[in-house]
């Protein structure tokens, strides 16, 4: 019994060396750079890197900018968590009750949304929305109109091309969890006469809560994270920095103004941010019964 109860844990174990070699070392190495003094001369070699302790974490909390970039990063990545969900949820119902073709249709039509490069996807979406030849400005009548010179406006273009990357595989995770309801729960709430949207909320959101737990960690993880959708289509962010996130904010330092440990600094932050997060979500979920 007690030999059958490890048989899973074997069958984890290369899967769990691989892993902890690929994230246990960046991990390590990030930490380590994050108590140095390391910049340009120590990466060519010309001096030794000097041990600083928190130091650069106390420089990075006593920065007015940082509490600034982390409140801009944590309203646009919950903005983003929010959208994604609704679309993905709302588009999992919908491939519920379409018939065979436009379902294939519109999970073909997402896939190619989920697999298009971010680099490419966002060079698409600001051609789109191009101040003079942009298709948007022209069919609205537009013209002259330049959609990232405004923080806000930025931000909710951006956070619609990282929608438009993510919602996905919220819609065909959620998808498969519907389909895997029994339909005689769906047909015995639509014999008591619920509403779909009754239906939804109170017997299938309850049903997919483990499901939900994935999509909502990933997409915390994912959102909160985003670079490459920021640094394309703000050109680094922004206007004087009106569009920096944590991610971008920590790459300006690392790679841009070459204060390396300041840099290893933000992404240790973001890591505890991100894990604690994920840690309460859990605790919560644990708490309410749900299993894991």
């Amino acid at each position: 019994m007690r030999s059958a109860g490890r048989t899973p844990l074997w069958l984890l174990a290369p899967a769990a060396v691989v892993l902890g070699a690929l994230f246990v070392y960046p991990m390590w190495q990030l930490g380590l750079l994050s108590v140095l003094d390391f910049r340009q001369a120590q990466v060519s070699g010309g001096q030794p890197a000097r041990f600083v302790g928190t130091g650069n974490y106390a420089q990075l909390l006593g920065d007015t900018q940082f509490w600034s970039v982390l409140n801009a990063t944590v309203l646009f990545a919950a903005a983003c968590v929010v959208a994604t969900l609704a679309v993905g949820a709302g588009l999992a119902v919908l491939l519920t009750r379409i018939s065979r073709w436009p379902r294939l249709l519109l999970s073909l039509a997402a896939m190619a949304a989920w697999a298009v490069p971010a680099v490419s996807g966002s060079t698409v979406w600001m051609f789109l929305f191009d101040t003079d030849l942009g298709l948007v400005n022209q069919t609205l009548g537009l013209s002259g109109l330049n959609w990232m010179y405004d923080r806000y406006s930025a931000f909710a273009l951006v956070g619609a091309v990282v929608v438009w990357h993510s919602f996905p595989f919220v819609m065909i995770t959620l998808y498969a969890g519907i389909e895997a309801i029994p339909r005689s729960v769906l047909e015995a709430a639509a014999i008591d006469g619920a509403s779909a949207w009754r239906t939804f909320w109170r017997i299938m959101v309850p049903i997919l809560r483990p499901l939900l737990a994935i999509v909502v960690i990933q997409s915390i993880i994912w959102d909160f994270k985003v670079f490459t959708q920021i640094y394309v289509m703000t050109r680094g962010g922004g206007l004087a920095g009106q569009n920096l996130t944590l991610n971008v904010w920590a790459y300006q330092q690392a790679f841009a103004a070459g204060e390396y440990g300041l840099g290893a600094a933000i992404g240790v932050v973001m890591m505890v941010i991100l894990l604690i997060v994920t840690l309460l979500y859990l605790r919560t979920l644990r708490r309410s019964g749900e299993p894991l």
